[in-house]
């Protein structure tokens, strides 16, 4: 079901239903590595639900503005965020990456 959200709200909005011929595959994979991965991670923002229960026990989820943010801050928000990390990569490293792309896209 994430892919296919992620399909519809970012890939197909992006490149659109039609088939892409295998000849562009490669092209358009290194597109996605080196660009559309790091926008979708540092600079496009997303709901994150709030689940609320009524007194009946069901579930609601609620996506409040406040709780909009990229996925970098989702994971920089989270108690022990550290822990979440591959070995090796630190927020000052992810830090950098963001803020170079900001820069880039903002033109300073």
């Amino acid at each position: 079901a994430l892919a296919e959200s992620k399909n519809g709200t970012v890939v197909r909005k992006l490149f659109g239903y039609s088939h892409i011929p295998q000849r562009w595959a490669a092209l358009i994979n290194a597109f996605n590595q080196q660009h559309l991965n790091t926008y979708i991670n540092f600079h496009r923002p997303c709901f994150f639900p709030e689940t609320h229960t009524d007194a009946k026990g069901k579930q609601r989820k609620l996506y409040p503005y406040e709780n909009m943010m990229t996925p970098y801050d989702k994971l920089k928000s989270l108690p022990q965020a550290e822990s979440y990390l591959k070995p090796g990569v630190t927020f000052e490293i992810l830090d950098q990456l963001a803020y170079q792309r900001a820069i880039v896209k903002s033109g300073v």
